[in-house]
C-alpha cells in the first residue's frame, strides 16, 4: 500500500500566555510568560501557589448551545475551542467534506479532574441521589474527543489516547499513521488538559515535582537553568488539522508543513523518572527521523520537552546528544514551557504548533529564564531572546510518567 504524505493545514491553541493561537504565538515569540498566582481556588495551604492558568477564555464563543457548556468540564471546553480555531484556520468547508473520512484524535493526561472533585464532594456531602446525570460524561477522558466529533458530525476514527505528558505527541502520531495508511483523509488531532484543581496541585506537590518559587511566578519555569526547582502546572489545548497532502492541494489549502515522522518508545525504567542516559528518548527521535528520511545534519530546531526539573532536562540533553551526535551542538533548541508551564496531555500538540509556526515565520522562540545555564546542559537553548532562523526540519519531543516517549518531525513544504 502506498504511504501517503500528511500535512498540517490548521492550528488551534489555548494556552496560559494566550487564549487564541495568534495571541499565544505573539507572546511566545516575545518571551512573555503566562505563569502567575492561580485564582481557581484558595492556594494558602498549598506549597506551590503558582500555575499557568488560561485567562480571558470565554467558552460561549465556541459553543452554539449554552447547555453543553454547563455539562462540559474545562478540559473539554479547551478542546472545543482549539478545534474550532483549527478548523477555521484550515478553511475546510465541512459540507463539502466526506465526514466518514474525517477523524478525531484528542487525548488528555488526566481528564475531567475538576468534575471528578466536584462530584466526589457532592456524593459525600449530599448523597448519591444528588449526583448529576452528566457526572460521568464530564469526567471521562474521551469526552473531549467525543464532544468535538459530535459538534462537527465527524464520523471517521475517533480515539482518545492517555499517556500522561506524551499524550499530545501520541495523539498526533496515531492520527498521522491513520492518514498515512489510508484509514482517513483528515484529522483533528491534539491534546487538552485542565488540572489546576486542589487535587491536581496537591498531588503533584506531594511528589515534590513543582517549583516553589511562589514570589517570582514568571521566573519559576526555567528549563536547563542551574537554579530550576521543578515544573509549573499549566492548562489549555492544542489541536491541529492533519490532512493528506493531495486532499489539501485539491482544495488549495494553506499548508504549514509536512508531518513526516513519528517515533514512540518506552523507558521501562521507572514510573516517574526518565532513564538517566536518555537512550530510549534518543531512540524515539531516531525512529521519527528515519520515517521523515532526514539525518542529524538536517535538523534545524528542536522544541524540547524540558519541563524545568533537575533530572528531566539533563536526561533530554543527553538524549539529544545520543540522537544527533556532534550535530547536537549546532541545533537550536528551546523549551516553550518556560512561558506556558507544563500543559501535561496538551503539551505535545501545543509545542508541535510552535514548530509549525516557527517554520512559517522563520523565527525560533526563546527559552526564557535561562540566566545561569546548568553546566551539564550545554547545548544551544536559545536563551531569553527569539532568534530569526530558517527552519526546514524541526523535531518535537514529549515524554510522560510511566516512561512514555514520543518524537515528531515536521518538514518545510516546497512549492506550497
Amino acid at each position: 500500500m502506498e504511504k501517503r504524505k500528511v500535512v498540517i493545514t490548521g492550528i488551534g491553541v489555548v494556552a496560559p500566555n494566550g487564549a487564541t493561537t495568534a495571541e499565544f504565538w505573539r507572546n511566545t515569540v516575545s518571551g512573555r510568560s503566562g505563569i502567575r498566582r492561580f485564582s481557581a481556588f484558595d492556594s494558602a495551604q498549598f506549597p506551590c501557589q503558582i500555575a499557568g492558568e488560561v485567562t480571558g477564555f470565554d467558552p460561549a464563543a465556541y459553543f452554539q448551545n449554552p447547555k453543553i457548556i454547563k455539562r462540559s468540564d474545562r478540559f473539554m471546553q479547551f478542546a472545543m475551542a482549539a478545534s474550532k480555531m483549527a478548523l477555521d484556520d484550515s478553511g475546510l468547508e465541512l459540507d463539502r467534506i466526506e465526514r466518514e473520512r474525517f477523524g478525531v484524535s484528542i487525548g488528555t493526561g488526566i481528564g475531567g479532574l475538576e468534575s471528578m472533585e466536584r462530584s466526589a464532594r457532592r456524593l459525600v456531602d449530599q448523597g448519591p441521589s444528588r449526583l448529576s446525570p452528566f457526572a460521568i460524561t464530564s469526567m471521562m477522558g474521551n469526552a473531549a474527543s467525543a464532544l468535538v466529533s459530535l459538534a462537527f458530525d465527524l464520523k471517521g476514527p475517533n480515539i482518545c489516547i492517555v499517556s500522561a505528558c506524551a499524550t499530545g505527541g501520541h495523539s498526533l502520531g496515531e492520527a498521522w499513521r491513520s492518514i498515512k495508511y489510508g484509514e482517513a483523509d483528515i484529522f483533528l488531532a491534539g491534546g487538552c488538559e485542565a488540572t489546576i484543581t486542589p487535587l491536581g496541585v496537591a498531588g503533584f506537590s506531594a511528589m515534590k515535582a513543582l517549583s516553589l518559587r511562589n514570589d517570582e511566578p514568571e521566573k519559576a519555569s526555567r528549563p536547563f537553568d542551574r537554579d530550576r526547582d521543578g515544573f509549573i502546572m499549566g492548562e489549555g489545548a492544542g489541536v491541529l488539522v492533519l490532512e493528506e497532502l493531495e486532499h489539501a492541494r485539491d482544495r488549495r489549502a494553506q499548508i504549514y508543513c509536512e508531518l513526516a515522522g513519528y517515533g514512540c518508545t518506552a523507558d521501562a525504567y521507572h514510573m516517574t523518572q526518565p532513564h538517566p542516559e536518555g537512550r530510549d528518548v534518543a531512540r524515539a527521535m531516531k525512529i521519527a527521523m528515519r520515517h521523515a528520511e532526514v539525518n542529524a545534519g538536517e535538523v534545524d530546531y528542536i522544541n524540547a520537552h524540558a519541563t524545568s526539573t533537575s533530572i528531566g532536562d539533563l536526561c533530554e540533553t543527553r538524549a539529544i546528544k545520543l540522537a544527533l551526535g556532534e550535530e547536537a551542538r549546532r541545533v537550536a533548541i528551546s523549551s516553550t514551557k518556560s512561558m506556558t508551564g507544563h500543559l501535561l496531555g496538551a503539551a505535545g500538540a501545543v509545542e508541535l504548533a510552535v514548530c509549525a509556526l516557527a517554520m512559517r515565520d522563520g523565527v525560533i522562540p526563546p527559552t526564557i529564564n535561562l540566566d545561569t545555564p546548568d553546566p551539564e546542559c550545554d547545548l544551544d537553548y536559545v536563551p531569553n531572546q527569539a532568534r530569526e532562523a530558517k527552519v526546514r526540519v524541526a523535531v518535537n519531543n514529549s515524554f510522560g510518567f510511566g516512561g512514555h516517549n514520543t518524537a515528531l518531525v515536521v518538514l518545510a513544504c516546497d512549492g506550497k
